[in-house]
């Protein structure tokens, strides 16, 4: 049986919300840990911190390249690092904000 439009908007709303909650706990966590790090600290334009991101990533992916301080195409998803970057469901209603 197929499910009614109605249902599946309602589906749709429910994993929305699921993802910019989780979307939240991801950046607080990370957010924490730089500033524990001592990054709130440091005066660095969000595009070299994005990058430094994006680099760190991909060492721990055991990717290699340069990072270029721009969102990641390859699967829709930007690189997100601190409790001030952006996440990848801001248009799902969540800024990734912490």
């Amino acid at each position: 049986m197929k499910k009614p439009s109605s249902k599946i908007r309602e589906e749709i709303a429910r994993l929305q919300d699921q993802l910019k909650q989780a979307e939240t706990r991801e950046a607080e966590r990370i957010g924490r840990i730089a500033l524990r790090a001592g990054l709130g600290e440091i005066e660095i334009d969000e595009a070299e911190l994005q990058a430094a991101f994006e680099e760190t990533a991909k060492r721990f992916r055991g990717g290699k390249g340069s990072a270029t301080g721009k969102k990641d195409t390859g699967d829709g998803r930007a690189a997100s690092g601190s409790s001030t970057a952006q996440s990848p469901g801001a248009d799902a209603g969540g800024s990734g904000e912490a």
